[in-house]
């Protein structure tokens, strides 16, 4: 499925009952703030569907301002975007051209980076096909599996910041 087709997908599935999208100055600032781009996909769902406010439950996209809050991320290039709860979050590294998705486990001290999606655009296509490894069917069917650790999670965190 092509970009475009995805942010329609999303666009449709989330409906109008989300906040309004960003503007262009509102998404430079935010770039500037963290001190890189944001994956051209995940920027456009900001500018094209809305700020923050949908994404599974509903609810887990943060508000670009909050993403923005939380600093340009650690290690360098990754940046959280939502909240799992209990500890754990959902974050993208943005400085690979697929903006691999990963999950953050503040409780898991032997690997707190996990690779959740090789691209945000496969994960927000396994969400909206109700695949993903958190959808309950999922996991009541025993289908979801530990993900693995991120692999470059160790060059990632002794890179230092520019």
């Amino acid at each position: 499925m092509d970009e475009d087709a995805l942010i329609e997908r999303v666009r449709q599935y989330v409906g109008p009952a989300v906040p309004p999208p960003v503007t262009a100055g509102q998404l430079a600032a935010a770039e500037a703030a963290i001190g890189y781009r944001l994956p051209p996909l995940f920027a456009r769902l900001y500018r094209e569907v809305g700020d923050g406010g949908y994404g599974p439950d509903r609810h887990l996209f943060w508000p670009l301002h909050r993403i923005v809050a939380g600093g340009p991320g650690w290690p360098y290039g990754v940046l959280e975007f939502l909240d799992w709860g209990c500890g754990m979050a959902g974050a993208l590294d943005c400085l690979d051209p697929d903006a691999p998705v990963l999950l953050v486990d503040s409780n898991d001290e032997t690997d707190p980076l996990r690779a959740d999606s090789p691209s945000l655009a496969r994960w927000l296509t396994a969400w909206l096909d109700g695949r993903a490894w958190w959808e309950e069917e999922v996991m009541l069917a025993g289908e979801g599996e530990m993900l693995p650790p991120w692999p470059a999670a160790a060059a990632r965190i002794a890179r230092q910041r520019p």
